[in-house]
């Protein structure tokens, strides 16, 4: 299986935020759209980074109340790692593992197109370990 049809079958809409918002307003964006992370866009159909809890975290533990009326961009993660609709589940889960992050924008040709999670790979996993094991019953059911 491929991202391209995590992407088709829960659509391609990603939240995105301006770098120049403040860590307030995205997390109550984050809060809002009840989501863990959300692209930061450079204006252009790209990625400028991703703001994840995480990050937030990090700004008030370094930064304390202060980090609230900054820009969000002082937090963000800037070096993205991306992956295409090509992209395989398992490359997929092999990212997250060794990038130890819960999202994954997918992009093509320097543009966002949609955004993988954990959640969404992990749902998707179990659905076809399930059916394979369907698959099995089945077989020897019928021998």
């Amino acid at each position: 299986m491929t991202v391209a049809r995590i992407i088709a079958e829960k659509g391609s809409s990603v939240v995105t935020v301006q770098p120049d918002r403040t860590l307030d307003q995205a997390i109550h964006l984050l809060a809002e759209k009840r989501i863990g992370a959300v692209v930061v866009s450079d204006g252009h159909g790209g990625i400028a980074g991703i703001l994840s809890e995480r990050d937030i975290m990090r700004a008030l533990a370094s930064h304390g109340g202060a980090a609230f009326d900054q820009p969000l961009a002082n937090f963000m993660t800037a070096n993205v790692t991306t992956c295409t609709r090509q992209t395989s589940v398992e490359d997929v889960m092999e990212l997250m593992t060794e990038g130890r992050f819960r999202h994954l924008p997918v992009c093509e040709n320097g543009k966002l197109v949609g955004l993988v999670s954990i959640g969404d790979v992990v749902k998707r996993r179990i659905a076809a370990v399930e059916a394979e094991h369907q698959a099995m019953r089945d077989y020897i059911t019928m021998a």
